[in-house]
């Protein structure tokens, strides 16, 4: 039995399809390792994001290489879409299989050992780390969405799932339209599939996932939007996430990030009209300055941002809105960043994830004049991870004297005391002192809050 080794970088997309090739592999006959072990073959699930991320990557295949000389390294993913010339170039790869060929990671490993006992003892020819094309096609062309469907997750409460793939954006900043290719959704009874099955052996709490989910179904035409599942001439977000509603068994419905022009006043009603929807959403904002929004390519302004956040508080009591920012992009000025920063206060997030600007090679954005110097970024990036921690602990705040609906997910020790840790639906962790023999994990329960056990979780 040969043991295989898994590594997985990047977003929880990839984690999803990571979780789905090591599932195909021990179908196979293959024995998962721990990474650090010596293991045979070794799967490095990669991301291209940034440049960083591709660094990441290269160090994690070459780590593998270290752990064991003899070993099969198989890189996997993002980077082998968007890095193919330095992989060809790369002795510490055996093999590349690129996005779209994730599900075929077993019959395509099995197909590379074939070859290489074949050639044993002859130097390895050009192509074949990529089976003569087998395993890399052109993102940029008309893709099918590669199906994949898990049945046990790592978690046990929370599944995400993946429900399309790609993006149609083309942000400047942005590089994974290329790694991904155009968006291709996913057949909703295929996603209905996997989910009944998923909550039949307990799983309370799904989240919905992609690379672009606001852009879900857009692809459909009248014919296939049929065989999805739905019938009708257009499957979107809004009815698939109906559907799932529906599901016995299923106590939460989380939404991945969100494009904020999905958000007007018919959407946001129908969504606040499932209860199983968690009251958390994700709006990928970036900035709060329209002339920097522009030059990003955002299609948006932060006027119509702010209409959708209304939209979502008024019809959801205090719903958990979080983003996205970046600092530092391109021509940013210090009058651009005091209107990012005073837009910020406005909105009042619940969190914030702030990012420094980091030039991807390929991507417009890259190119553009007004590059931000490292320590501006930094000082930019410090004032706002500031202000979201003020923010964040006056949103959680809103529960100390009041109750709590938690699913749980851990036993954990903190400071001391064994606790069960779990979030609430706007996505509060909190902690609860775990009564004998009645609470445990996966068991949705109501706790009284009495203060802050750390900055971040309640108890």
């Amino acid at each position: 039995m040969k043991t295989v080794a898994l590594y997985n970088l990047g977003c929880k997309v990839n984690s999803y399809e990571m979780e789905g090739m090591g599932q195909k592999l021990r179908e196979k006959g293959y024995h998962i390792v721990p990474f650090e072990e010596k293991a045979d073959i070794y799967v490095v699930n990669t991301c291209t994001v940034t440049n960083i991320a591709d660094r990441k990557s290269r160090q994690i295949l070459h780590r593998a290489r270290q752990l064991n000389p003899d070993a099969v390294v198989v890189a996997v993913g993002c980077y082998v879409q968007t890095g193919m010339a330095n992989i060809e170039k790369d002795d510490g790869i055996d093999l590349a299989i690129g996005n779209n060929h994730k599900k075929d990671i077993a019959e395509l490993l099995e197909r590379y050992l074939e070859e290489r006992r074949e050639t044993e003892g002859t130097p390895r020819g050009q192509g074949s780390k990529t089976l003569g094309g087998a395993t890399v096609t052109d993102m940029g062309g008309s893709c099918e969405y590669e199906e994949m469907q898990l049945r046990q997750p790592t978690e046990h409460t929370r599944a995400y799932i993946k429900i399309q793939d790609g993006c149609n954006q083309f942000c400047s900043y942005c590089v994974i339209p290329y790694a991904r290719g155009r968006v291709r959704s996913r057949r909703a009874e295929d996603i209905l599939q996997e989910i009944r099955g998923l909550a039949a052996t307990g799983f309370r709490e799904v989240v919905l996932t992609g690379i672009h989910i606001s852009s879900y179904g857009m692809d459909f035409g009248d014919s296939r939007a049929t065989t999805a599942g739905i019938g009708g001439n257009h499957v979107s977000l809004i009815e698939l996430a109906e559907r799932i509603h529906e599901i016995p068994g299923l106590d939460r419905i989380r939404l991945g990030s969100l494009e904020p022009r999905i958000i007007n006043r018919e959407t946001a009603g129908r969504l606040a009209a499932l209860p199983k929807v968690c009251p958390h959403f994700h709006l990928s904002l970036q900035s709060g300055c329209d002339a920097t929004l522009k030059r990003m390519n955002r299609h948006y302004t932060t006027g119509e941002y702010y209409t959708c956040v209304e939209e979502l508080r008024r019809f959801f009591h205090r719903p958990a809105i979080t983003t996205d920012v970046i600092v530092g992009f391109p021509g940013e000025t210090e009058e651009e960043f005091a209107r990012t920063k005073a837009f910020l206060e406005q909105v009042n997030f619940y969190e914030m994830h702030v990012f420094k600007y980091s030039r991807r090679n390929g991507t417009a954005a890259a190119s553009m004049p007004g590059q931000v110097p490292e320590a501006v970024k930094v000082k930019r990036s410090s004032e706002l991870l500031e202000l979201t921690r003020a923010q964040s602990r006056a949103f959680r705040a809103h529960y100390i004297g009041g109750e709590a609906e938690v699913l749980l997910e851990e036993r954990r020790e903190i400071e001391g005391r064994m606790l069960l840790t779990g979030h609430t639906g706007d996505y509060v962790k909190v902690a609860v002192e775990p009564a004998e023999g009645i609470m445990e994990e996966n068991m949705l329960v109501t706790v009284p809050v009495r203060g802050f056990l750390t900055d971040e979780i309640l108890i």
